[in-house]
């Protein structure tokens, strides 16, 4: 569709897969978009990204410093005026049983989102599996210095 995507994996099976993928839809990204690298140690430049998408990634934290390290990753990659979309188990309405390390809560994002500087694009929703765990969506866009 004529947009530049990159992916980051820690697990090397899965940049393997989607650079396979992007070779058969015959995208003509290159392979270095795809790499083999953790959240929190971003390769890509300063403002690389007009949106970045983080599906389950962030509830894996360790802790919340860990959590903090990944989202500033995040953020510095974002150029200002992009957004930043991410998917994340949180302590938001039921009791989580998963294999999640760390849950954030709506609190904990409105602070980190005022202390980034950023503004919510959407107000915080979470969704409840039923008996599962609840996944909160978190949308802000980064503004300008």
């Amino acid at each position: 569709m004529g947009c530049r995507v990159s992916a980051v994996d820690t697990n090397p099976a899965a940049i393997a897969g989607v650079r396979e993928l992007a070779a058969e839809c015959r995208t003509g990204l290159p392979a270095e978009n795809f790499r083999v690298e953790a959240v929190e140690r971003l390769s890509f430049t300063d403002a690389a990204f007009d949106v970045v998408l983080s599906s389950a990634v962030l509830h894996f934290a360790r802790d919340a410093s860990h959590f903090d390290e990944m989202v500033r990753q995040m953020w510095r990659v974002l150029r200002p005026g992009g957004m930043l979309w991410a998917r994340l188990a949180s302590s938001i309405g039921t009791p989580v049983d998963g294999p999640y390390s760390y849950l954030i809560t709506p609190d904990q994002l409105e602070q980190l989102t005022a202390d980034l500087g950023g503004q919510l694009l959407d107000p915080i929703k979470t969704t409840l599996v039923h008996k599962q765990r609840s996944m909160t969506t978190w949308v802000l866009r980064k503004n300008s210095p």
